[in-house]
């Protein structure tokens, strides 16, 4: 009995703190993991890119990005319904980065000092409104 009382009251806490995190944390984590999602259409639009037009592989990988597209749209839609558009539209910045990552781990693209200086600049951008 005082230990299903011990269960309920741990519970509480959790759902509480859970309801607090969901409206920071989670929402700003749905945010760039949308941008994750909508980063990845360069992954297929690269390897369509490595196809000869017109050919299985290259509809293949075409397909692919507007698959990933209208997810990303769905997803995008249910982002926006939860957040102000101006904090939804800033964190789009994260998916250049995720860009930028995907390019030299998946292609073994070289990243130059200019891209670093604008990773900067984006997640700069990003803390500076996470604090205002």
């Amino acid at each position: 009995m005082l230990g299903q009382g011990l269960i309920d009251v741990l519970m509480k806490l959790v759902t509480n703190f859970s309801d607090f995190a969901e409206t920071t944390m989670k929402r700003y984590l749905s945010l760039v993991g949308v941008n994750l999602i909508y980063a990845c259409t360069s992954i297929c639009t690269k390897m369509a890119s490595r196809q000869e037009m017109l050919s299985w592989p290259y509809l293949f990988w075409i397909a692919g990005a507007v698959g990933v597209m209208g997810i990303y749209a769905l997803l995008w839609q249910q982002v926006i319904v939860r957040m102000p558009i101006s904090t939804a539209y800033l964190f789009k910045g994260t998916s250049l980065i995720f860009v930028l990552l995907f390019s030299v781990l998946l292609f073994g693209e070289a990243i130059t000092l200019n891209n670093v200086i604008g990773a900067v600049i984006i997640i700069a951008g990003i803390i500076l409104f996470a604090k205002a």
